[in-house]
């Protein structure tokens, strides 16, 4: 009986809690984002910190044929230099997590701008979809979690943008398409004061807007998790 409960003290004490890994990307509104003002608090107060690794790779003003390397336009022949900021990213996450066993994988993704003002809207869906399984290809996960950041009310009539709101119904399209998959509303977070007193619904969002940006994804992807 006693070497009964010494065993199960010692399987209880070296029992080892899931690992979750996050993997945050995107172009700009990724890149002015600061995991450790509220992304990684939450996602360690859930988890531990000592269960918790965060990889972030953005860079601004790039469209997702940076990431996916099959992407090709709705017309026309496929570029030869897609992916890589995929190369760069994936990088990141195997120095991040070296040989260590992790039990899930979140990826967070924030971009669309870039595709929106190039016209891009018509391939997107296709685009984030062949990103997510190249990512899962390369992880050896079919499991991979998605919270997508869907773009802001920036330019809702599409005068600059002309496939913003396009790419607003497909983030949206894309996420919940999949059991594993979430968004998570922007609309919010870059209102900014014009020069004639009014809010003005800007391109990138308020130093604020990004702390909330943070911990909104952080919950969501906490909810994917937990599901």
């Amino acid at each position: 009986m006693k070497a009964l409960i010494l065993l199960t003290t010692l399987l209880l004490a070296t029992a080892r809690a899931d690992v979750h890994l996050f993997i945050l990307s995107g172009q700009s509104n990724m890149a002015g984002l600061r995991p450790e003002l509220s992304f990684t608090p939450t996602v360690e107060k859930e988890f531990g910190k000592e269960n918790v690794i965060v990889v972030k790779s953005a860079q601004g003003g790039q469209p997702i044929r940076r990431w996916f390397k099959e992407w090709k336009p709705a017309d026309g022949p496929k570029p030869e230099n897609n992916g890589d900021l995929y190369e760069k990213l994936v990088a990141g996450v195997r120095k991040a997590t070296g040989e260590r066993k992790v039990d899930t994988v979140t990826f967070v993704w924030m971009q669309g701008e870039a595709d929106a003002r190039q016209g891009h809207g018509g391939v997107y869906g296709k685009s984030l979809d062949g990103l997510v399984g190249q990512l899962s290809k390369d992880l050896k996960r079919e499991d991979i979690n998605l919270v997508i950041g869907r773009l802001s009310d920036f330019d809702m009539k599409n005068k600059v943008y002309k496939d913003w709101t396009k790419v607003r119904e497909v983030q949206v399209e894309v996420a919940g398409a999949s059991p594993r998959g979430a968004w998570v509303d922007t609309d919010d977070l870059n209102d900014k004061p014009g020069k004639d007193g009014s809010l003005k619904n800007d391109l990138h969002y308020t130093k604020d807007g990004y702390v909330t940006l943070g911990k909104r994804f952080a919950d969501a992807a906490i909810g994917l998790i937990k599901k």
